[in-house]
């Protein structure tokens, strides 16, 4: 195994080399959650004054170390088999314009534009470097779900998110024609407006603004009961669609034990094939001990 090779597969999510990819992983997801902790207590005036020097020195060696993974991830791309592409350049450019790719640049980029960028804004780009905790997705597929769950959902999600903009434009346009003149201020405008109506829909009721005639009172009411069925759909939609995802998963790994287990014997390639599939998928020893017992238990009986 070529240098490049063993160091592709330490970033596979189900690499051969187990001991080192958890070590490795551990440890950047141990320096992702310090480097969290640190932007946050950055913000603390007094812990900034205490301990600028020392937090300074930990944010240059974490861009160094990110910067040298993301250097890594590129060089090594092309002996990544979790990244598509039938060249070399292909699988390069593939992670560095995927998701994470640009997660992991924006990992590094808002600290190189401090030395770069003259008269930058240092407030935003250390809230930029929040963006670090996206970088937690190399080792968990929640987000890819989540947008797995919308996209196959796409049609109620979207008939869903049609009648929430119904909502929100016939609210705002019913509640300013009601309080304009009662509070000029407080509903200047239709644009402005959508503020208490997107509040209101959502049912979060910060209070900053409230209708005082009878009349919008009655479309406040309004507002907020159409806000609770609206968001319900939004949300069942997204939790059947996390239900359907997590079943198919499930059925893809049942499967793939029952084809393994049809001859009697799991092969070493064939638990190795297992054993990557439960990885990717998030699965747990237990569940996947559980669900083989179920599976040969079925077919004894």
């Amino acid at each position: 195994m070529t240098p490049r090779q063993y160091i592709g597969s330490l970033f596979e999510r189900s690499s051969e080399q187990k001991k080192a990819a958890r070590r490795l992983n551990a440890f950047l997801f141990t320096l992702i959650t310090l480097n969290l902790a640190a932007i946050t207590l950055e913000s603390v005036e007094s812990v900034s004054a205490k301990w600028s020097f020392e937090l300074l020195i930990f944010e240059f060696l974490s861009v160094m170390v990110f910067s040298v993974e993301y250097i890594l991830r590129i060089w090594s791309a092309p002996d990544n088999r979790d990244l598509q592409g039938t060249t070399p350049a292909r699988k390069r450019l593939n992670y560095i314009f995927s998701f994470t790719g640009l997660i992991d640049l924006v990992a590094i980029l808002p600290t190189l534009l401090q030395f770069i960028w003259v008269g930058a804004d240092l407030r935003l780009l250390r809230v930029m470097r929040l963006a670090r905790l996206l970088k937690l997705s190399h080792y968990t597929t929640a987000l890819e779900d989540l947008v797995s769950a919308i996209h196959s959902e796409r049609q109620a999600f979207g008939a869903a998110s049609y009648l929430m903009a119904v909502a929100l434009f016939l609210s705002s346009s019913m509640i300013y024609v009601a309080e304009h003149d009662a509070q000029p201020e407080a509903f200047p405008s239709i644009p402005e407006t959508m503020w208490w109506a997107i509040v209101t829909l959502t049912t979060v009721g910060y209070g900053d603004v409230s209708p005082v005639t009878g009349v919008g009172k009655l479309i406040g009411a309004l507002t907020a009961m159409m806000g609770v069925c609206t968001v319900a759909l939004l949300t069942g939609i997204v939790g059947a669609g996390f239900s359907k995802q997590m079943s198919k998963q499930h059925a893809e790994f049942e499967q793939k034990l029952l084809e393994a287990l049809a001859d009697g014997i799991i092969s070493e390639e064939e638990a190795g094939e297992i054993e990557e599939l439960r990885e990717r998928m998030g699965l747990s020893k237990t569940q996947a001990e559980q669900l083989a017992n179920h599976l040969i238990e079925s077919k004894r009986t």
